[in-house]
């Protein structure tokens, strides 16, 4: 039987937001793993999936991830954030190579959560030695057509911002780059709402069915890769 490790990150709670989905939905899908939908890919194989949550700092948010990734040497790891502003499930392309917190509410960054990140707004680069940015190495086409079949508002993100989500996203990309073959990626989450057609945000479960159809199409890649089945662009 094939196994695939995935690690999927959210970050611990922001500061006026009742419920983060990047903090409570991959614990769920942990939970319940990929379901009982048919798939003749991911039939024999032993998913393993942890779930870490990252400090709000930019200090910080990076050295947990790296040591969660080091402990359990993943084949994919899905990094996740929260647009309290989206309508859907936002699948984000590139990962850029600059902080800039003076930008941060444009951006769709959570108002409030730079109090733990930054006294003052500062733009410098996530890595001064490093490209100017990475992209995704996730399948987006074949998760956004998941995504429709399964009725999921969803949409590609040209970037994750220049905030801490992003900061998170190019370290993690470059890290990947090091590797031998590791799929990995952000996905922000808008905000949970009880609402049945909302202006912003997604019901839990919805959040929880995208997130299990990232990690599927993600495996079904990474065993059987296909050049179609993947846009970054």
């Amino acid at each position: 039987m094939k196994q695939l490790r995935v690690v999927i990150s959210g970050f611990a709670s922001y500061p006026d937001v009742e419920r983060n989905p990047s903090q409570e939905v991959p614990k769920a899908f942990a939970e319940q793993g990929l379901g009982d939908e048919p798939d003749d890919v991911l039939e024999d194989v032993d998913l393993s999936v942890n779930t870490v949550d990252l400090p709000v700092s930019f200090e910080e948010a990076w050295p947990k991830l790296k040591e969660t990734l080091d402990a359990t040497h993943p084949d994919i790891v899905i990094a996740t954030g929260l647009k309290a502003a989206a309508r859907g499930i936002l699948l984000e392309r590139c990962a850029t190579n600059v902080i800039d917190t003076s930008r941060r509410e444009a951006q769709g960054d959570i108002p409030g959560s730079c109090a733990e990140v930054a006294e003052e707004p500062q733009r410098k680069p996530v890595d001064p030695q490093g490209p100017a940015g990475f992209w995704t190495r996730l399948p987006l086409r074949a998760i956004l057509d998941d995504f429709g079949s399964h009725g999921i508002p969803s949409a590609l993100s040209s970037d994750a911002g220049t905030f801490l989500s992003n900061s998170v996203f190019y370290n993690l990309m470059h890290w990947s780059a090091c590797q031998e073959r590791v799929l990995s990626g952000f996905v922000s989450f808008p905000v949970i709402t009880s609402e049945p057609h909302p202006r912003h945000g997604l019901s839990f479960d919805q959040q929880v069915e995208a997130c299990r159809l990232v990690v599927r199409e993600t495996a079904r890649y990474y065993l059987d890769p296909s050049s179609s089945d993947i846009l970054i662009a």
